[in-house]
């Protein structure tokens, strides 16, 4: 569904992705893990076409969508749920909601009735000022206002970032039902416990290199891993 080939990516000289290849089947949920300033988030922006590549080429669905615009890569059903949630604070939660379908021109109910079930909370809280909410009922939001795109492959950048415990073992629930629901997921996460657990494939990000690449298994059980990124002595 998704081929990234040879992708880099410059900032002002300093090459922050270095020319990393990866792909993203239908149906699975593959994530990329590493440590702060791997080029993770790099990765998805541009390939959301918010940054434009310095080489490579990005593939989706056999089309080449290589530094398109973001809008057009949103119609051709990919979403990015940004690091950092992104909601909009003075409008309500419905209203946020209903501006993650602000490209479609058709009946947005069963799709809203849909992020309700996934989210009841945000059911309950449809009239209320979204910078209320807490944390993990803005992370709930951001992921329900990026499902109203009617993604076929959705980006989560750091979904359990400042969230407690017991809220990213939601998040990650309603994550794998997402996907288990059709929607492919392409996840970035330094929760690498959680994100192994329900990755079908995994890749590890070095300072804008792939340095790994595996199952979710098999990278949970590598020792590298586990050392480096799950705190636990091989």
């Amino acid at each position: 569904m998704l081929k990234v080939e040879n992708l880099k990516v410059n900032f002002g000289g300093i090459e922050a992705v270095k020319g990393i290849s990866f792909d993203v089947n239908e149906g699975e949920i593959v994530t990329l893990i590493g440590s702060n300033g791997a080029g993770k988030t790099t990765t998805l922006r541009t390939i959301a076409g918010v940054v434009k590549p310095t080489f490579g080429k990005i593939t989706f669905d056999g089309k080449d969508i290589t530094g398109a615009e973001p809008s057009s890569i949103v119609k051709m059903g990919v979403t990015l749920c940004p690091e950092g949630r992104r909601i909009f604070p003075d409008m309500t939660v419905l209203e946020n909601i209903k501006i993650g379908a602000y490209l479609r021109d058709d009946n947005l109910a069963d799709d809203i009735a849909k992020c309700h079930r996934l989210f009841p909370i945000l059911k309950e809280r449809s009239n209320q000022i979204a910078g209320t909410l807490s944390g993990g009922e803005q992370q709930m939001l951001a992921v329900a206002r990026s499902l109203m795109s009617k993604p076929k492959i959705m980006m989560l950048d750091e979904p359990s970032l400042g969230l407690a415990p017991l809220v990213v073992k939601n998040i990650f629930e309603i994550i794998k039902t997402i996907n288990d629901e059709g929607t492919t997921i392409l996840l970035i996460e330094q929760n690498a416990n959680m994100a192994l657990r329900i990755a079908d494939k995994a890749y590890v990000l070095e300072t804008g290199n792939i340095s790994m690449e595996g199952s979710g298994k098999e990278l949970l059980a590598n020792p590298k891993i586990k050392e480096a990124y799950l705190g636990k002595k091989s």
